[in-house]
């Protein structure tokens, strides 16, 4: 049985990958090059020592969004360690789908991905490096996190109903909403082969629901629910109004673009929502070992949760919270089946794009 489900997981790694090359050249997250900055000095030896001694030269890291919270930890780490970081930044999709093509000749030393499952896949294929004695790793929310060090979750998104406010004055407070007539052709929604927290979503629900789970998503497409590319891709129409609703829609998007005053606001439906841990591991192909661990460090550090936090973020760590948003404790949740959901993403997904298309 082990061998079939890492199987499975491995076909969904590939399935990705074949589904998301194609928008290398779309990508909006290009690759990036962190300025070097000079090693630590004397005094500001004891802020440095929060990292693992680093071994000198450089670091690649493949993130997955936000661009400028990714800029903002690159910036601090290379200050911290004066390591040199190259990073390209992309969609969970575009991100496995550069490993796959990279596979015969690994780059990336760190991963963080939008997909938990994503990430368990990754440590079932064998292909993270477990880092148990990681700073503060006995801080993050163990639910959230790998036990043995694969996969740490230094950050998280809710997904909601994300709504204009211009043309929504009451909105809907239940999933199942917004398959009545009055949001008909109104809602878009992310796609789960490009967005890992899409895909989080669709099968966390249907982990919750069982197999009545695709009634509801079948009364979508019926609808007029239009699967409407990323989640930045699903939101923009929201947002110029073109649309009213983004279903499944990244909260710290919403919150982010509400704060720069366009027209935005989220409900969690009350019967409950999936909170998406976002992950990052280090391959065990990586050849620069003690820069990523030094990476890790940094990441579940009290410097860069906050800057999670400013990001509109619920922070990894559990003795830290947002001032900016809902936390965990406020939003209802899914009893979601973290791995079932790993275990079906590939099917998931295919079935998805089938109904939508």
């Amino acid at each position: 049985m082990l061998g079939m489900k890492t199987r499975k997981k491995s076909a969904m790694l590939l399935l990705t990958a074949v589904m998301s090359i194609s928008l290398f050249g779309c990508s909006t997250g290009n690759p990036t090059t962190g300025n070097a900055a000079q090693p630590a000095s004397e005094g500001n030896t004891a802020a440095a020592a929060e990292t693992t001694k680093p071994a000198g030269g450089k670091l690649v890291l493949y993130s997955a969004g936000p661009q400028k919270l990714a800029d903002n930890i690159v910036s601090g780490f290379t200050d911290k360690t004066g390591i040199e970081v190259e990073m390209f930044q992309g969609t969970t999709g575009k991100i496995l789908a550069r490993m796959e093509a990279e596979k015969s000749n690994p780059v990336a030393d760190v991963v963080i991905l939008a997909s938990l499952p994503s990430a368990q896949a990754l440590k079932a294929d064998g292909l993270t490096m477990p880092y148990p004695e990681a700073a503060n790793a006995d801080k993050l929310n163990k639910d959230w996190s790998d036990a043995e060090g694969n996969y740490f979750s230094s950050s998280a998104s809710a997904l909601g109903i994300v709504y204009n406010t211009k043309l929504v004055s009451t909105p809907p407070t239940s999933w199942a909403e917004l398959a009545t007539p009055a949001w008909k052709d109104a809602v878009n929604i992310p796609d789960p082969t490009l967005s890992g927290s899409a895909l989080d979503f669709i099968t966390g629900y249907l982990s919750a629901n069982g197999e009545k789970g695709w009634d509801l998503l079948s009364a979508y497409k019926a609808n007029g629910v239009a699967m409407a590319g990323a989640n930045q891709e699903a939101l923009d129409p929201v947002i110029t109004g073109a649309k009213s609703i983004v279903a499944a829609g990244v909260d710290y998007m919403a919150y982010s673009s509400k704060a720069k005053g366009e027209p935005l606001d989220i409900v969690y439906p009350e019967e409950g929502t999936v909170i998406s841990p976002r992950p990052a591991a280090i391959l065990k192909s990586s050849p620069n070992v003690e820069n990523a661990k030094a990476f890790i460090d940094y990441l579940l550090s009290d410097e860069a949760q906050k800057l999670v936090a400013d990001a509109y973020l619920i922070p990894g760590r559990e003795d830290i919270e947002a001032t900016n948003r809902a936390n965990v404790k406020d939003i209802p949740q899914l009893k979601v089946d973290w791995n079932w959901m790993s275990e079906h993403g590939e099917e998931t997904a295919a079935r998805f794009s089938e109904t939508f298309k």
